[in-house]
């Protein structure tokens, strides 16, 4: 049976990468990153505004006071031009290297000089661990942590205090924790958008091979029930008019006229292939019930409506016209009847077609597999499914044959 598919609109979400070494570039895609990013420059420039507030507070003038001075305006300008180099680099280039140690060593120089300039390390921690390798950015931040511990040592007054020897290490493995973790998370983040966006690719691609196979079978039984059932006429036709042709001219004359019709009426059948519309006999402007009469009509069959008639959508218009073509051309080709009729009954929750014969019948449980013989009934059975209809045949041989499509109204569902 066949389903009826939601189409999966294609959308592109932003490609993530995998490696560690593009890290850097995703957390600045990030909102989150620059944020975090933000933060840390202004944590840093405060912290060295007051250090160099606390030394001069503490240290009116010195003779080392220039040098602090000065190392300190060249900090802060040094970690200024930090974004520019790490926007411009997608790993840890050597300009962006000279960058972070000279950052460090004049930190390093400051500490030594001033060790109230210890605590700029925090954000230096979270600088070396976005610039450098997992392994790397461990040792430097081991680095920085004894310079810090050595300056808080140098800073106490009332002898040795285990906490000045503990806390910094704390903070540091504290915060070397945190980040590996926002590490790990961000990469599997990344990994699951891969795998989201692979996932939909070879969805998107199996929905696309599955509308392709049923648009061709959509199309060989729209050909099926409209070109080739017309050439079959047409055939057999032309060989009447060829057998009658030198004995009964008028017989003849009339069956050509009547292939005539049947091949322009094959030919608007085309054209609307190829524009993709209706049936031809639905897109001159009327209605179902023209459409069906007319196509009776041309099959020498009778046509009644019952009920009252509903609004059908036209896809199930279609669908019921180009049943009626088919079940008439079996009727036509295979059913050697001397009467057909068509009838178009309208219930409560549902459309019924029947098409009826007087014909040598079949059985209808002993009829060939689908693709021995043309497409006809298969094509019914699945135009009727495809509209969550049911199909029923009543044929016994020798007692002709009722076929009748059932399509609910409520197609909604």
């Amino acid at each position: 049976m066949w389903s009826r598919r939601v189409r999966m609109d294609a959308s592109w979400l932003v490609t993530a990468a995998s490696g560690r070494r593009r890290c850097t570039v995703e957390h600045e895609r990030d909102p989150d990153a620059h944020w975090l990013a933000r933060v840390m420059h202004i944590a840093f420039f405060l912290l060295l505004g007051a250090s160099l507030s606390r030394y001069l507070l503490r240290h009116p003038w010195e003779p080392r006071s220039p040098w602090i001075i000065g190392l300190s305006a060249a900090l802060a300008v040094l970690y200024v031009l930090g974004p520019a180099f790490a926007q411009r680099a997608r790993r840890a280039t050597p300009r962006r290297l000279f960058w972070l140690a000279g950052v460090v060593a004049v930190w390093m120089v400051l500490v030594v000089l001033a060790p109230s300039f210890a605590w700029c390390a925090v954000p230096l921690f979270y600088t070396g661990m976005r610039t450098l390798p997992p392994r790397a950015a461990i040792v430097l931040v081991a680095l920085l942590t004894l310079f810090v511990v050595a300056a808080q040592l140098r800073l106490a007054h009332g002898g040795f205090d285990p906490n000045l020897v503990i806390a910094p290490p704390a903070v540091a493995a504290v915060a070397t924790a945190v980040f590996v973790h926002a590490e790990r998370l961000a990469a599997r983040q990344r990994a699951l958008i891969d795998d989201l966006i692979r996932t939909r690719r070879e969805l998107a691609a199996t929905e696309r091979r599955e509308g392709t196979l049923a648009e061709r079978q959509r199309l060989a039984m729209e050909i099926h029930d409209t070109l080739a059932q017309g050439l079959s006429s047409q055939r057999m036709l032309l060989q009447a008019a060829d057998r009658t042709w030198e004995g009964d001219p008028a017989t003849a004359r009339r069956h050509v006229r009547t292939a005539a019709s049947i091949a322009e009426h094959n030919l608007a059948e085309a054209r609307r292939f190829v524009h993709d519309l209706a049936p031809a006999d639905l897109a001159e402007g009327g209605s179902l019930e023209e459409a069906l009469r007319t196509v009776a009509l041309r099959e020498s069959a009778g046509f009644r409506v019952d009920g009252t008639a509903a609004p059908l959508p036209e896809r199930v218009q279609s669908a019921l016209l180009r049943i009626a073509q088919g079940a008439l051309a079996n009727v036509r080709e295979h059913a050697g009847a001397t009467a057909a009729a068509v009838t178009l009954t309208y219930l409560d929750d549902q459309v019924v077609l029947d098409v009826a014969d007087d014909g040598r019948g079949f059985e209808p449980a002993a009829t060939a597999p689908a693709g021995v013989r043309g497409h006809g009934l298969p094509a019914i059975r699945a135009r009727v499914q495809q509209l969550g209809g049911t199909l029923t045949i009543e044929s016994a041989p020798g007692e002709g044959t009722v076929l009748s499509a059932a399509i609910p109204l409520s197609l909604e569902t």
